[in-house]
């Protein structure tokens, strides 16, 4: 007989020896104290060494420390205010220092940080921060009179924070506005306490060019899984691209938009220098380069094409020689990529969506490849979408959910499962049920993978053209017509046929003082399918030439939605 003795003068009697050990191993496992995965836990070892690693915006350069000493003064005004568990917080802003405090002060009251998208329409700013039910918004200066307009539409709105570079309260500011600075220096410091890991930390809304903009929430446990997994998976390989503490980050991903890709969570963990540059002009980037010594980059590829064009670029060799630049958000062209790989930049694509926090693969380098010069490097994987991070499961599959034949050609839905894959659309069931069909969560994005598991975007589900039954991808199209040294930007959208139900076509914007015409595009697709690189079927049908820009989306891809409303009868007679 064993007796195990409990507090409060109780105690267990056991027959069994076995029994009496489990027994007592539970008991001591419930004295183990269970750490929760939070946010702010982060930036602990950056804490402890006194990184003096700067972060740098405009005039100002702040150390981690400091910038963390200042974050938990806005958590202790937050608090003060009545923000709780729970709370919305906004952030209305570009990407600067404060932006930045307010990514670890708002989640760590258990608060939740919604990043506004300022490139949406007022109209739907309005509704995003009316279905967030925000209580207390953050609005830098410049942005005081659209909040002016949109706060008396918001009505949990409680308070109006405005941030100034000038620390001077702008007239067009709402009345019972409060100066960030002012809130700074008269808040004591927070000090964190534990909490639970699920609780939510943020919220965002889609960019709507499928309709109005979907929300979707992250936990503190999603979200310091990704920045783990994502550092891991940059870090640990041979890639040209690849992570390191001692670089340099310029993020060219606006803070609003999936948490900046987790770069703010990255580079606090890891305790980098730290540029941001505001609004993205691109010669102010070029020069932020130089000066700062910037070695790394994230940013979709309308980013990097306006930087290679910037008339400044031969001043900054040097700096575009140390530049690593990861492009997502949009298929990487070939072209833009070797044009990049001529000025020095090393680069390589990575893939993720909103519902996803957002990075699901890199283009990593397979082992064999390490020693391939750069331009066999890029055709062989880092142009793919790549392979999954740790703790991604991926698959491609056909429309009964069965897995497509891993010979890098049939297309195929990419489906997957993450510990940080959002869990629902934001008060939205029907949406939610379509986005996890099956318990997977579907991209809509259509893929190739091949052998090794290196995953190939084709096109997205709404964007590739369904011609007589067959897939024609809009992204390997709009690639080849961005060859054309007189090609600035190129679109492919699908338009309706009689005959084959939708067809190609090609609408391009030509690079200053160059001319195109249709004859000429459609002679140079022609040398593709001599090639072999496309069939004959594929080249579109209609070649459109325009002289002004192609249409943006808020995060600066090409928005087809407007071009199909424009062009989608262009083929009927």
């Amino acid at each position: 007989m064993k007796i195990l003795h409990l507090p409060g003068q109780l105690k267990l009697i056991f027959q069994d020896h076995n029994d009496y050990l489990t027994a007592q191993h539970s008991i001591l496992a419930m004295s183990a104290y269970d750490s929760p995965l939070l946010i702010h836990k982060l930036l602990s070892q950056t804490l402890y060494r006194q990184s003096p690693s700067e972060i740098v915006y405009g005039g100002t350069r702040e150390t981690w420390p400091v910038l963390y000493d200042r974050a938990m003064r806005l958590a202790s005004w937050l608090k003060s205010s009545g923000v709780k568990r729970g709370s919305k917080v906004a952030v209305v802003d570009f990407d600067t220092s404060d932006y930045l405090e307010a990514y670890w002060a708002v989640p760590s009251v258990e608060a939740i940080l919604h990043t506004v998208n300022i490139r949406l329409p007022p109209e739907q700013i309005v509704e995003t921060m009316a279905h967030a039910e925000d209580q207390i918004v953050l609005v830098r200066d410049e942005f005081a009179p659209l909040c002016a307009r949109i706060s008396p539409h918001v009505k949990s709105l409680e308070k109006i924070v405005v941030l100034s570079d000038s620390d001077s309260m702008p007239e067009t500011a709402p009345h019972g506005s409060i100066l960030y600075s002012d809130i700074l220096k008269e808040a004591a410091r927070h000090e964190p306490e534990d909490f639970s890991e699920n609780t939510p930390a943020t919220l965002f809304y889609t960019s709507g060019t499928t309709g109005s903009p979907k929300g979707v929430w992250f936990t503190h446990r999603q979200l310091v899984l990704h920045t783990l997994s994502t550092v891991a998976a940059l870090s640990f390989s041979e890639s040209p691209v690849r992570l390191e503490a001692k670089d340099v980050i310029l993020p060219l991903v606006p803070m609003f938009h999936v948490h900046g890709w987790g770069f703010p969570y990255a580079s606090g963990l890891l305790g980098q220098k730290y540029v941001l540059v505001g609004k993205y002009d691109p010669g102010k980037i070029l020069e932020k380069l130089s000066e700062e010594k910037v070695t790394w980059s994230h940013m979709v590829p309308t980013i990097l094409n306006l930087v290679l064009n910037h008339p400044s670029l031969e001043n900054h060799k040097e700096a575009l020689s140390r530049w690593k630049v990861v492009i997502g958000g949009a298929a990487l062209p070939t072209e833009l990529a070797r044009r990049a790989m001529k000025q020095g930049i090393k680069i390589m694509a990575g893939y993720g969506l909103s519902e996803t926090a957002p990075i699901l693969t890199l283009a990593v380098p397979a082992e064999a490849e390490y020693d391939l010069p750069p331009s066999e490097m890029l055709e062989k994987s880092l142009l793919k979408t790549g392979l999954p991070i740790p703790l991604v499961d991926l698959r491609i599959v056909d429309k009964d959910m069965k897995d497509v034949p891993r010979d890098g050609k049939t297309i195929g839905e990419i489906v997957v499962r993450a510990p940080w894959t959002a869990r629902e659309y934001y008060r939205d069931a029907d949406l939610t049920k379509e986005l996890w069909a099956g318990g997977w969560l579907h991209t809509r994005d259509l893929a190739t993978i091949d052998k090794s598991g290196y995953v190939k975007i084709a096109d997205r589900t709404k964007d590739a053209v369904k011609s007589g039954g067959e897939w024609i991808s809009t992204i390997e199209l709009e690639d080849i017509l961005n060859h054309h040294l007189s090609v600035l930007e190129a679109a492919v959208i699908g338009a309706k046929s009689s005959d084959w139900g939708e067809r190609p076509v090609a609408i391009v914007t030509t690079k200053a003082g160059a001319s195109l015409t249709e004859s000429e595009l459609r002679e140079h697709m022609s040398i593709f399918v001599e090639e072999g690189r496309i069939a004959k079927f594929w080249v579109p049908d209609r070649f459109v030439v325009i002289t002004e820009a192609l249409p943006k989306t808020s995060t600066g891809k090409i928005d087809k939605k407007p071009l199909r409303e424009k062009y989608a009868s262009i083929l009927t007679p």
